[in-house]
């Protein structure tokens, strides 16, 4: 059994495969899989992998499907993992050669659920680490987690037996499914150094937006009914209104200012802040928001219907 099994979707990526095959065939942790999902490219991205895959056949499989998006692509690569552990990593990101021995070893050290580490936001002239803060409870992590999947390891056997995949033909597939997966991570452990190279690429899905930014509603009303189906709502009540605060209001807010159509911006704005309001009528009142003072929460503590407003105008200027 592989210690790693690597997912790893590709679609039209050629200019950025390589660097990830390189840093992905080169792990210095030698039982890993390296699971690529060709997810329908048009490019020559399958003959950087085959061509990777002629030197490293026993390490790497190489899967073709239509397409069907990125998480689709994951949900294929998960059938087929074998390793005791599965992470994710995006085709166009890379990573630091000894990651996954850092992860795999964190993880075996006391026996995590979930083990996590730092990145690098990376940009063509500059980089910058992303340093997150730790968490010990499930409860913490609704509230502090830095919710994207290739910048953790998971046990596979938590996955499997779950069922619980990412959403298919929707943004923000990493919130829904990390907050699905949380209740089953009862130990969690964090690599403080950072090992991912997240690339930023202007044209990329994440930094376009349209009437699919609207999708993160959708999302979150996912994670909230999953929670009631599952008896656990009243439990983490307090941390998924102030979840469900935070989204609409800092991260989801800053892309729904640059959607270009002016119609459909307002449209969205509009949505985001009734349907806050509706779900949650009390989240100013929420213990989390209230509990200190930092930057965050010292804002969405002033946002009101009228400040709302004013905000979404200031921040389509930056």
């Amino acid at each position: 059994m592989p210690k790693v099994s690597l997912i790893i979707p590709v679609y039209n990526v050629e200019e950025y495969i390589a660097k990830c095959l390189a840093s992905t065939a080169n792990q210095t942790l030698e039982d890993i899989e390296l699971i690529f999902v060709n997810d329908g490219s048009k490019d020559n991205s399958e003959k950087y992998i085959k061509e990777y895959q002629e030197i490293y056949p026993e390490k790497i499989i190489y899967l073709e499907k239509e397409n069907g998006g990125l998480s689709d692509a994951r949900n294929y690569g998960i059938k087929y993992a074998t390793g005791e552990y599965i992470a994710f990593l995006d085709s166009d990101d890379y990573v630091e050669l000894d990651m996954y021995e850092q992860m795999y070893n964190k993880a075996k050290e006391g026996n995590f659920d979930m083990v996590e580490c730092n990145f690098y936001w990376k940009y063509p002239n500059k980089q910058k680490e992303d340093i997150g803060e730790k968490y010990s409870t499930k409860k913490e992590a609704l509230e502090k987690a830095r919710v994207v999947a290739w910048n953790k390891l998971y046990k596979r056997e938590i996955i499997q037996e779950s069922g619980i995949l990412f959403p298919k033909g929707l943004r923000y597939e990493d919130v829904e499914f990390f907050y699905k997966i949380l209740p089953r991570l009862e130990k969690i452990g964090f690599v403080e150094k950072p090992l991912v190279y997240y690339i930023q690429r202007q044209n990329s899905i994440s930094n376009t937006q349209n009437v699919k930014t609207r999708e993160i509603i959708e999302i979150l009303n996912n994670v909230l009914n999953f929670y009631k189906e599952q008896g656990l709502y009243d439990e983490y009540k307090d941390e998924l209104e102030y979840t469900y605060a935070r989204y609409l209001l800092c991260s989801s807010l800053k892309r729904m200012v640059k959607v270009e159509d002016e119609i459909l911006r307002q449209k969205l704005l509009d949505e985001a802040w009734e349907c806050l309001n509706t779900t949650f009528p009390n989240w100013k009142k929420n213990k989390i928001l209230r509990r200190d003072f930092s930057l965050k929460k010292l804002y969405l503590r002033t946002v009101n219907e009228n400040t709302y407003k004013i905000y979404t105008k200031l921040l389509a200027l930056i």
